[in-house]
């Protein structure tokens, strides 16, 4: 398990440094009059509980403990049902409406039979009339450039740490299509967490195949988080779709 995501030393770090992001507005739009909701990957829960308090009947599933453990306590997060496991295999038995992936959480699958199976639980879980969506960085836009100590360092206000100086570092694997990034916190007593993770950039024939192979159609697909379209270099691949057939 990504330390990022599982030591509960980095996760105190994780909704200052993520907070609120702009997609998400977005993705709520798209997840509009869908009364029950699937959200894997939830992570800290922040989108799951903005589902339930939008009246949604929400399963939030994450295998991070750690990072489940800040969604129960977040305020609201009484009304998500919480499970901890991986999207991979998972069998709730019970289809929804929805079933949602933010937060590139879909990146977090390095192989292709991890992606398979996460497809297959979308499959599994999606009523018929239902939809899904996720969404995927391009590698033609080749975020991970700007990823750099020089680009990213910055000091800001922790709540509970006071100044924290945090950074990013990241490799690029072209063989594989993956990347492994850093993510650092200092803290102004010299205290120093740090964390390696890795996520996957599969292409758009890639991702378009395997979801084809798991039942599901796209109805659109989407080029960012604002429903812009799909182009050269385009920041996001995000698929909107429904069970085939």
């Amino acid at each position: 398990m990504d330390a990022l995501y599982n030591d509960a030393a980095l996760t105190a770090f994780y909704d200052w440094d993520n907070p609120w992001p702009e997609d998400f507005d977005w993705f709520l739009s798209q997840l509009h009059g869908a009364g029950t909701v699937l959200d894997l990957g939830c992570g800290t829960g922040i989108f799951s509980v903005a589902l339930a308090a939008r009246g949604a009947e929400v399963v939030g599933v994450d295998p991070a403990a750690a990072m489940l453990a800040i969604a129960r306590a977040r305020p609201g997060g009484d009304r998500v049902r919480w499970v901890n496991a991986g999207a991979q295999g998972l069998d709730l038995r019970r289809r929804f409406e929805a079933v949602v992936m933010t937060g590139h959480a879909f990146q977090t699958l390095l192989k292709a039979a991890d992606r398979a199976a996460c497809l297959a639980t979308i499959a599994r879980h999606l009523a018929p009339g239902g939809r899904f969506l996720f969404d995927s960085r391009n590698p033609e836009a080749r975020e991970w450039e700007s990823w750099t100590p020089e680009a990213t360092r910055a000091v800001q206000a922790h709540p509970e740490f006071g100044p924290v100086e945090r950074w990013n570092a990241a490799t690029w694997d072209a063989a594989a299509g993956i990347v492994t990034y850093e993510t650092h916190y200092r803290l102004a007593d010299g205290r120093h967490f740090q964390a390696s993770s890795q996520i996957a950039f599969p292409g758009l024939a890639v991702l378009a195949a395997e979801i084809a192979a798991a039942g599901l159609a796209v109805d659109r697909w989407y080029g960012d988080p604002s429903g812009g379209p799909v182009r050269a270099a385009c920041v996001d691949f995000i698929p909107l779709g429904r069970l085939a057939g």
